[in-house]
């Protein structure tokens, strides 16, 4: 009995899952854009009409999966000639020691204090909570810097920090008898801003994590320019 021949079946029907698994991920800008310009090229070509071309677009810009981006393709030529899994952005290098040209400090001493709605969030954030609570909330902030750096320190206190989900989030602390996590995420467009958290939880809690539903509304709005872009120059 050849046992090699009988597990090559088993082998060979194992990725067949596979596109399954891609089609389920969320979806980046970065694959947005992919779907984007082979529209583009069908618009050029005469596949699409202006019209059929402007409402695909529009389901692009909302879907949330990779699956749910090919369907907008899968009747054009360029759909069948090999897909591109999700592209990743490599992280920027953190920023040096040197000059900060903005800074924000927020403590919070038997008390509570935050940042949170439309702001503009500086290189440096400063977060101290001492027997108090700090929430630093980025999701609707204004990143002027690519890359900001929250310095977070929490003695009995509590520092709850949140970012659109769209952007890299990193983080490089502990805990003393207490609770120092940071929910690492990456973004896909290599233009989205950059967050560090820094600090140390001593008898206390620091806590970062991406905003679900929320994000960035600058990359957005660049996403959509090109689009504009694209679509102005083949009306």
């Amino acid at each position: 009995m050849d046992l090699h021949k009988q597990t090559e079946p088993r082998r060979a029907a194992a990725p067949a899952s596979a596109p399954a698994r891609v089609a389920e991920l969320r979806a980046s800008d970065a694959d947005r854009d992919r779907i984007a310009d082979i529209l583009r090229d069908a618009l050029a070509e005469g596949r699409l009409t202006a019209e059929e071309h402007a409402e695909r677009v529009e389901g692009v810009l909302k879907a949330k999966t990779v699956g749910e981006l090919e369907v907008f393709i899968q009747d054009l030529p360029a759909a069948h000639q090999g897909r591109p899994g999700p592209a990743y952005a490599s992280v920027p290098p953190r920023p040096q020691a040197g000059p900060v040209q903005a800074e924000d400090t927020v403590v919070a001493v038997f008390s509570a204090a935050g940042r949170r709605g439309r702001w503009r969030a500086g290189q440096r954030v400063h977060a101290y909570s001492v027997f108090g609570s700090v929430e630093i909330d980025l999701s609707e902030a204004i990143f002027e810097y690519q890359q900001v750096v929250i310095k977070a320190v929490s003695v009995f206190g509590d520092v709850q920090i949140r970012v659109p989900e769209n952007v890299t989030l990193r983080g490089t602390g502990g805990g003393v008898l207490g609770n120092f996590e940071v929910e690492t995420a990456d973004s896909a467009d290599p233009d989205a801003p950059v967050v560090y958290v820094d600090g140390w939880a001593v008898l206390g809690n620091v806590e970062a994590r991406p905003k679900r539903g929320k994000l960035v509304a600058d990359i957005l709005d660049r996403v959509q320019r090109k689009v504009d872009r694209k679509l102005r120059k083949h009306l």
